[in-house]
C-alpha cells in the first residue's frame, strides 16, 4: 500500500488501538476513500473493506472488480463470485485478522456511518456478542487535518473556480437576459472546459428576489439588469494519487450585479457581508475555535441590524466531502489546528429584495490561514453601474 494510504491506514489503527478496537469496517463512500483509494458507489453487493487493529486492511469485493483492483492502492483483495455466499468470504477476512466469527468475546467493531442495514446486520450476525461504534468515531480526527496531497488537490479546485467566477465577470451585460437555469447550465460546461470532473453539487444561481433562499435550485427566471445574482459553484479534481481515485471539491459564492443599478440598500448590504467575511478570515488560525469564527463574522452583521437575516452558519469542512466537519458555527468548540479546510460564508437574505453570500475556502497554517479562492470580493460587473 503506497503513501499516503499506508500513514492513513498507520493513524487509523492507532486510533482503533487507542479506542479498544478489534477493526473497522468501511463501505463504498469516504471512509473507504480515504482508506483504500478507492472510490464506488454502493451498491446491493458487499464491498467492503476491513481494517484491522493490527496487520494489513482487507478489500472483500465481486469478482467483477478484479480488474479495478489490481491497480489500486490495496495489498490484500478478497473477491467472491455471484454464486458465492459473500458473508462467508467476509468471515474469512475477520479470521485472518484474528476476529473468530461466533458468539463469545468482547471486541468493539466500528462499523461505517453509512453502512446500509443490510451489511451491518451481516456483521453483528458474525459478532453477536461484540459491541459496536461508528467508524467516524476513529476517522473524523484523521480527516478533519488535511495532507499535502489533499490540501494540494484543493487548492486546484479552488484555482478552477476561481477561473470560471473570473469569466462570468467578463462577461458582464451579456448575461442580462439569460435565465437562471441557463445561466447554472453555462457554468457547469465552463467548470468541465476548464478541468472539473462533474459539479461538486448542483450550481445555485438565483438573481433577484430569489437570492434570498440560501439554497435557491435555478428556474426559468430571466436575469435583468441591476438585479444582484448569487452564483454558488465548484467542480470536482482528481488528486494526484497514482492508480487512487479520490476527488476533492472546489466551492465558491460571488454575488454579482452583471450590469446596471443595483437595488437600494444594496451597496450596504454586500459591504456588511464582505466585511465580516474578510474579518472572520483574518480571525482564523491555530487554536482558536470554530465558533469564535461564527462569532466574528455574526457580530459584524448583528451590529448593522441585519442579524435575523444571516440564516445559516459561517462555514463548513470540505474533503471527500462537500459538506463535513469542522462545522463553523455556534456551539462548535472544536479548536481549530493546521492542516483544517472549510468555508467561509456570511450572507444576509431579505425576503422579497434579494440576498448576499460571499463563499471561499481557506486552509488553516501555522500561523494564520490560507485562502483557497482569490477572486475579487466586489459586485459590480462591466456595464454595472459601481
Amino acid at each position: 500500500m503506497n503513501e499516503p494510504f499506508a500513514e492513513r491506514v498507520r493513524r487509523c489503527q492507532r486510533g482503533l488501538a487507542d479506542r479498544g478496537g478489534a477493526a473497522l469496517v468501511a463501505s463504498p463512500g469516504p471512509a473507504l476513500t480515504y482508506l483504500t483509494g478507492v472510490e464506488e458507489s454502493p451498491s446491493e453487493r458487499h464491498f467492503l473493506a476491513v481494517v484491522p487493529r493490527d496487520g494489513s486492511p482487507v478489500v472483500v469485493a465481486p469478482a467483477m472488480y478484479e480488474a479495478e483492483l489490481e491497480v489500486a492502492p490495496i495489498d490484500r483483495v478478497v473477491l467472491w463470485d455471484d454464486g458465492d455466499d459473500p458473508v462467508e468470504a467476509l468471515a474469512s477476512v475477520f479470521e485472518s485478522a484474528g476476529l473468530e466469527a461466533g458468539p463469545g468475546g468482547g471486541e468493539t467493531i466500528f462499523l461505517d456511518d453509512r453502512l446500509w442495514t443490510t451489511f451491518a446486520k451481516d456483521v453483528r450476525g458474525l459478532f453477536p456478542d461484540a459491541t459496536y461504534d461508528l467508524a467516524s468515531d476513529v476517522l473524523e480526527p484523521l480527516r478533519l487535518k488535511k495532507d499535502r496531497t489533499e490540501r494540494a488537490t484543493l487548492r486546484r479546485a479552488g484555482a478552477l473556480a476561481d477561473r470560471v467566477s473570473m469569466t462570468l465577470r467578463e462577461r458582464g451585460e451579456a448575461v442580462v437576459g439569460m435565465t437562471e437555469r441557463e445561466l447554472a447550465d453555462e457554468i457547469d460546461r465552463l467548470l468541465e472546459a476548464e478541468g472539473g470532473r462533474g459539479p461538486a453539487f448542483d450550481t445555485i444561481v438565483a438573481a433577484g428576489e430569489n437570492g434570498a433562499r440560501p439554497h435557491h435550485q435555478p428556474s426559468d427566471r430571466p436575469i435583468e439588469a441591476g438585479e444582484p445574482v448569487v452564483l454558488d459553484f465548484g467542480a470536482f479534481v482528481d488528486a494526484d494519487l497514482e492508480s487512487a481515485q479520490a476527488r476533492y471539491p472546489g466551492d465558491q459564492t460571488r454575488t454579482l450585479v452583471f450590469a446596471g443599478e443595483p437595488p437600494e440598500g444594496y451597496r450596504e448590504v454586500h459591504e456588511t457581508v464582505a466585511r465580516a467575511q474578510r474579518a472572520a478570515i483574518e480571525h482564523v488560525e491555530p487554536g482558536v475555535t470554530a465558533e469564535s469564527v461564527d462569532a466574528v463574522a455574526r457580530e459584524i452583521i448583528d451590529d448593522v441590524g441585519y442579524g435575523d437575516a444571516f440564516v445559516h452558519r459561517t462555514g463548513h469542512g470540505v474533503g471527500l466531502e462537500v459538506h463535513e466537519p469542522p462545522y463553523i458555527v455556534e456551539g462548535n468548540e472544536q479548536t481549530l489546528e493546521p492542516g483544517m479546510v472549510f468555508s467561509v460564508e456570511p450572507g444576509i437574505y431579505l425576503e422579497g429584495e434579494f440576498g448576499v453570500r460571499l463563499e471561499d475556502l481557506v486552509v488553516v497554517t501555522e500561523d494564520g490561514c490560507e485562502r483557497l479562492n482569490t477572486t475579487p470580493l466586489d459586485w459590480a460587473c462591466e456595464g454595472a453601474r459601481r
